[in-house]
């Protein structure tokens, strides 16, 4: 990302959207950075990065590796269930909607992909259903203007 008005270039998904939040001063309440830090940290170091090795041995090559697939939709189980468990605690990621959410809220889009059943987490799917119906996300999910929509779940 490169901010013209200061000069500056930023890169890394979780630098960006803190950038923009601070400069903004949405998504980021300042009381509550601790823990929304950890959840976006949660979603940059674990939940894209093991969920995209899952999309790459289930959904885009399926049948090469029993033991890529097997390996992968393992942990992607396990991270619907520690996302589910800590939204029965909290009604977004770190309490209200933050880049946390924002952050993890694609990776869940791709819900059809895991094969899981996102249904089969109750509090998981009441915040995929929460998040999907927001404008400025409907929005972003058809950015290239194909005419795409959010799954449901």
């Amino acid at each position: 990302l490169i901010d013209h008005e200061n000069n500056i270039s930023i890169f890394e998904s979780g630098a960006i959207l803190i950038y923009l939040a601070e400069k903004s001063g949405k998504f980021y309440n300042e009381n509550n950075r601790v823990i929304i830090n950890q959840w976006l940290i949660a979603q940059v170091a674990h939940v894209g990065p093991l969920l995209g090795q899952h999309h790459q041995f289930h959904h885009y090559n399926s049948g090469k590796s029993n033991w890529g697939e097997e390996r992968y939709f393992k942990i992607a189980k396990s991270i619907y269930k520690d996302l589910d468990e800590r939204l029965e605690k909290s009604k977004f990621l770190a309490g209200e909607y933050s880049i946390a959410d924002i952050a993890t809220f694609p990776w869940l889009a791709r819900h059809e992909w895991h094969d899981i059943g996102l249904k089969n987490y109750k509090n998981l799917s009441r915040w995929y259903e929460e998040i999907s119906k927001r404008k400025a996300v409907i929005k972003g999910f058809d950015l290239l203007k194909r005419d795409e929509t959010i799954p449901k779940i």
